[in-house]
């Protein structure tokens, strides 16, 4: 079925915004424009869409080689390229050449394709306590549960069903999805916690005694800086004794476990089904592959990069790439992988030769 809605981003689901003029693209995505064969800039562009797809009202990109063969037989009426491939561009596509041009697609979509803004109010199903403070240019949806002394700031959405404890900050422009819950937690601006999310629960924490585990009692918080994005389903735990703290600008995926006492420097990713054990701490612009699995109190250092299902037993040095469990340096790993490999085959020809001498008729 042909769904409704032009180019990429069904107008059902997402908001749609323009025409817009090339120029005003150019200068949204930092991009030079080099105008078609024919000199004439294409009229006002109306969305975006994939070069396989796009027709001469829409915009698209390329930023990989391996689809240049879907540039050559693009309809799209202006296409997002580096300077490597502007002379691929078909003639009678504009160029908007920029060195990055995915972050000017990101730029250029969400031009036409804003966010949506909060629709001011409180649902009449919605629980709000005594003692919160809710700014009147807030969103609050539909059986929507806030606490006691809760501040939610201008602009933010809190969506369906979420819980927001007593006592809980959430910053300006934030947006927290339905079913998501928060306790014990301090939320800067422009935070996006996506469904399911749970934000504030005790940690892991307890104590072995002769009849059996004793609770310690998490008496931390959990910090959120400004412009951290965490995925649907992805729970962070409130510290111990400190504070578990997101660095500004992180993204966490779906489904990843922060343990109590963690600290995520700024920019940091975490990908889907990764697991941060308490009290270890993410320096500035570390990147953790999906199922990587870290244990508690090590250090990962600046823009070091953990490779998938790597199991991280200590500290990382800033920089580094690991992978492997226990993780070991990219390259060490792989040149173990080739010895083994190695090993196997030799192995696998002894045996095969050790055979060959038993069988009946062999010589020697």
């Amino acid at each position: 079925m042909q769904a409704p809605g032009r180019g990429t981003g069904d107008e059902r689901f997402f908001a749609q915004s323009g025409p817009l003029a090339l120029e005003s693209l150019a200068a949204l995505a930092g991009a030079e424009i080099r105008l078609p064969a024919d000199g004439r800039p294409p009229a006002p562009l109306a969305g975006v869409a994939p070069l396989q797809a796009a027709g001469a009202g829409e915009v698209s990109f390329l930023d990989n080689r391996r689809y240049l063969p879907l540039l050559a037989g693009t309809g799209a009426g202006a296409v997002i390229v580096a300077p490597a491939f502007v002379d691929q561009v078909p003639p009678h596509c504009a160029a908007l050449v920029t060195p990055q041009p995915y972050l000017a697609w990101a730029r250029v979509a969400a031009a036409f394709h804003p966010s949506p803004v909060a629709t001011p109010g409180i649902h009449s199903t919605a629980l709000v306590e005594s003692g919160a403070i809710i700014d009147p240019a807030a969103e609050i949806g539909p059986f929507v549960v806030i606490g006691r002394g809760a501040r939610i700031g201008a602009g933010s959405v809190v969506m369906a069903h979420a819980v927001i404890g007593p006592g809980v900050t959430i910053g300006v422009g934030c947006r927290i999805g339905a079913h998501a819950s928060v306790s014990h937690a301090l939320i800067g601006d422009r935070v996006t916690l996506f469904p399911g999310v749970r934000i504030g629960q005790d940690g892991f924490g307890f104590a072995l005694s002769d009849a059996g585990f004793v609770s310690v009692p998490q008496l931390g918080r959990v910090v959120l800086h400004d412009d951290v994005e965490v995925g649907a389903n992805s729970t962070i735990d409130r510290g111990s004794a400190q504070d578990t703290v997101i660095g500004a600008g992180s993204r966490l995926d779906n489904l990843v476990q922060i343990g109590h006492n963690v600290r995520l420097g700024r920019c940091c990713i975490v990908v889907a089904q990764a697991g941060i054990s308490g009290s270890t701490e993410l320096e500035d612009f570390v990147t953790i592959a999906a199922q990587a699995g870290l244990i508690g109190h090590i250090r990962i250092g600046r823009k070091a990069r953990i490779g998938a299902q790597a199991g991280v037993m200590s500290d990382v040095d800033a920089g580094a790439d690991v992978i492997g469990s226990p993780a070991m340096p990219f390259r060490e790993f792989f040149r173990n992988v080739a010895a083994l490999k190695r090993l196997a085959r030799q192995s696998i020809a002894g045996a095969k030769s050790a055979q060959d001498d038993r069988e009946p008729g062999s010589s020697g």
